[in-house]
């Protein structure tokens, strides 16, 4: 008889090429929950919480750099025993994370620029950067067949897409509240996916 040892999160994924999120979406849940949380409550005509004005950017920040440290681990670690077909698409896929956020900053950069409207960023930075993380979310669902991953890509772009017809703060509840529990509910799926793998 055999026996299946468990997955631990942190660990390599039983097969080459398959990737362990379950760190990754909890890091980013928690980014988005108290990053955007934190913009939530402190922006506004009425503010619920008098906080500075660099400290939901910071926790933001804090929070999407152990997210992106934990994916980072997580794809490299895939990488061992991969393929050529699947290490190539794990490289572009991490090129085209630059390329999107590139395309991101000169988009922002130039909208501003051209138009004088000194909210813009604060809604195109949040909103723009989850719907860069959606579309890459669903392309790497796709490349790796993994329909968790391509599901929380959807969501996030809706969820973004949604966010800006409310403006500030409400952008910020939107994607704090929802984007934080549809992250919470991929880590519980992504535990279920691998122990299935």
């Amino acid at each position: 008889m055999t026996t299946i040892a468990p997955i631990v999160p942190g660990t390599t994924a039983r097969r080459a090429g398959e990737v362990d999120n379950l760190a990754t979406y909890l890091s980013f849940g928690l980014a988005y929950v108290v990053g955007h949380g934190a913009a939530a409550v402190s922006h506004g005509a009425d503010p619920l919480v008098r906080l500075p004005g660099w400290l939901p950017l910071t926790l933001l920040g804090i929070g999407l750099a152990v997210g992106t440290v934990n994916a980072t681990i997580a794809a490299t670690r895939a990488q061992r025993g991969a393929g050529k077909p699947e290490a190539l698409a794990g490289k572009l896929l991490g090129a085209a994370w630059i390329t999107g956020f590139t395309a991101l900053f000169l988009a922002i950069t130039g909208l501003s620029a051209a138009i004088d409207h000194p909210e813009l960023q604060a809604m195109l930075w949040p909103a723009g950067s989850s719907l860069v993380v959606g579309l890459l979310y669903l392309a790497e669902g796709v490349a790796r067949r993994n329909a968790l991953h391509y599901t929380l890509g959807t969501c996030l772009v809706l969820v973004a897409g949604v966010s800006f017809l409310f403006g500030t703060p409400g952008l910020f509840w939107i994607l704090a509240v929802v984007g934080g529990i549809a992250y919470a509910v991929a880590a519980v799926l992504e535990r279920r996916r691998l122990a299935r793998v």
